[in-house]
């Protein structure tokens, strides 16, 4: 099987032909995108939505969205609420990004393969494609920023699904430079060039090539 190889931010990633075509598929078949954000507080922050609204826009494309974003959320709180199932049962959306905690530990790890299998299922029966948001840690807990690269990589890969990798390029941004402005003055919620990136990066990974 051939292989699509795209070079962004440094980073060198391969993709199946297959993938590609999965992933794409839905930009070419209409003029709006219409995308489900199911998150928390690094999601409403800046109003993420907005942002990737605008960088899209840049790209000359136009996005629709709704946001499901809560306080100190996962995924599994979302689920065990029922409005996110009905809203991807209505089949308005095209891609649906999910974003939980750092999740460097076991149990979070646990909760984005085994709810996140559960938002895969439903977003195939329904014709859209699941994504995971991969997030960072807080400041406090740098040290953890691998786990929680390899966590929301392994929950996007064992669900078949998106992976819109934040977090990676934020923490290749720090190494890189020792500047760690994309953090907010909690040390934890991004700051507005923080929530600036992480839209930049979705849309990237979403609809260019």
């Amino acid at each position: 099987m051939n292989k699509l190889i795209i070079l962004f931010c440094g980073l060198v990633i391969s993709f199946t032909d297959s993938y590609c075509q999965q992933k794409f598929s839905n930009k070419d078949s209409k003029a709006d995108i219409n995308i489900l954000f199911i998150g928390n507080s690094l999601t409403y922050t800046n109003n993420l939505p907005e942002l990737v609204k605008k960088s899209a826009k840049l790209q000359g494309v136009e996005i629709n969205s709704k946001m499901i974003a809560f306080p100190n959320y996962a995924i599994i709180d979302h689920w065990k609420d029922g409005e996110v199932q009905k809203l991807i049962a209505s089949k308005k959306y095209d891609f649906v990004i999910i974003q939980q905690g750092p999740s460097s530990q076991i149990n979070g790890r646990n909760m984005l393969i085994e709810y996140g299998k559960k938002y895969s299922s439903i977003c195939e029966l329904n014709n859209t494609k699941l994504c995971y948001f991969m997030v960072w840690p807080s400041l406090n807990y740098y040290q953890t920023f691998d786990g929680v690269i390899k966590n929301h990589k392994d929950a996007a890969s064992i669900n078949n699904s998106i992976l819109l990798p934040v977090g990676k390029v934020w923490k290749d941004y720090f190494d890189k430079t020792d500047d760690f402005h994309y953090y907010g003055s909690d040390g934890f919620h991004p700051s507005l060039e923080g929530s600036k990136i992480a839209a930049k990066v979705i849309v990237e990974y979403l609809f260019l090539d």
